[in-house]
């Protein structure tokens, strides 16, 4: 295993790589220890060389981009979809020809479909589980952590030659190969979310008014400070005390200290901050308290459902057919819109967006039979709100 700390190692290890038909690649992140999200080491494997880049040290991974984006490089990942959002996000680059060893797992249904359940089914090795959430950020880092680190990518090129002869042998390279293309588009952009952080949070919606004013001035105090101080969240303050103040905001830090979850460190350092964030959500006049707007209830829908019904035993029958998780078959998500859709042909089938190829061309024709409604439903579907069924 190679360290890369300088712009010059790199540039030469990229001259290397970029001659290998394939490579492995992982990255390390720090999101248990920082508020900002980036590529704290890239680990980068052919099958004769293993290499750990540092970014903070060599400055970039830009040099990276071009082979990565080879399309003549197969380019192997355990869980790409990460790993990519990262690169994406931070260097504006990604990989054009994936292998993905966790998506060929789950084809496959490996009991275990992490890294460390399959590197020890396949090559008896067991990870040193101290690093799981070890900070990557931190420097120097250790030559036991460097070594874990490098083991990520070692053994992907065989493992993938494993998985991969798997996939072939049981006729289902071709729905990874479509599933690795899916994620070869795979952006690290973020669109804006419908709902604010503080209304995402669990339980958030069961607040009322005050509560929520409350939790919400918590709450983006609480994302200013880690910004500034690139802390993870839950560093500074954990959900359930800010749920607790919510509901029983302290008067003074004698009572912040009773509050569980509530360090005494955290109340001595931090404890006027969040006292000035409970008084300005006490002041806030009540009109001008949140309210959340409750969306309309959705009219039940009988004959929907039943195809929704039909669809999953469907779906759960040929799982057990393929020897395959349910939702690896075909996600609820997808019945859903197949249900919505009611296709009547293969190519109505094959045009519904959440759906892949090789679906459609497997079990294709039984989804098709599921979604075919009986003459009750239809009758069900067609009535208005207001015409009641004729009794019987």
């Amino acid at each position: 295993m190679r360290l890369i700390q300088t712009p010059a190692e790199l540039e030469d290890l990229v001259a290397r790589l970029s001659r290998e038909p394939l490579l492995a690649v992982d990255t390390e992140a720090a999101s248990f220890h920082r508020y900002h999200d980036r590529v704290y080491l890239l680990q980068i494997s052919s099958r004769g060389e293993t290499a750990v880049v540092d970014p903070l040290a060599v400055g970039t991974l830009t040099p990276l981009a071009e082979p990565l984006a080879d399309p003549g490089i197969e380019v192997v990942f355990h869980d790409a979809d990460y790993d990519l959002r990262l690169l994406d996000r931070e260097y504006g680059f990604g990989a054009t020809n994936l292998f993905d060893t966790r998506v060929a797992a789950q084809l496959l249904n490996e009991p275990g479909v992490g890294l460390a359940a399959l590197l020890e089914k396949y090559f008896g090795l067991k990870l040193d589980k101290r690093f799981q959430r070890a900070d990557w950020s931190a420097r120097p880092l250790s030559p036991p952590m460097l070594e874990y680190a490098a083991t990520d990518t070692r053994h992907l090129p065989e493992l993938r030659d494993i998985l991969r002869n798997r996939l072939q042998e049981r006729g289902r390279l071709e729905w990874a190969e479509e599933e690795f293309a899916l994620l070869s588009r795979v952006r690290g952009t973020h669109t804006d979310a419908a709902e604010p952080g503080w209304l995402r949070m669990k339980g958030a919606k069961a607040l009322r008014g005050r509560e929520l004013a409350v939790l919400r001035e918590l709450w983006e105090w609480r994302e200013a400070t880690a910004r500034r101080a690139d802390r993870a969240t839950f560093r500074i303050l954990n959900n359930e005390p800010m749920f607790a103040m919510a509901k029983q905001p302290p008067a003074d830090l004698t009572a912040l200290r009773a509050i569980p979850g509530i360090s005494a460190d955290q109340a001595e350092r931090r404890g006027r901050e969040i006292l000035a964030a409970l008084k300005r959500a006490l002041e806030i006049p009540e009109a001008e308290l949140p309210r959340l707007e409750r969306p309309p209830r959705r009219r039940p829908d009988p004959a929907f459902e039943a195809r929704m019904e039909r669809l999953k035993a469907v779906r759960n029958q040929l799982a057990a057919k393929y020897d395959l998780a349910p939702g690896v078959l075909c996600p609820n998500g997808t019945l859903e819109a197949i249900a919505h859709v009611k296709p009547e042909t293969l190519e109505e089938l094959a045009g519904i967006r959440e759906i892949r190829r090789w679906q459609v061309k497997e079990i294709g024709g039984q989804l098709l039979e599921a979604v075919k409604e009986s003459g009750a439903e239809m009758v069900a579907e067609t009535r208005t709100p207001e015409e009641p069924a004729a009794a019987e």
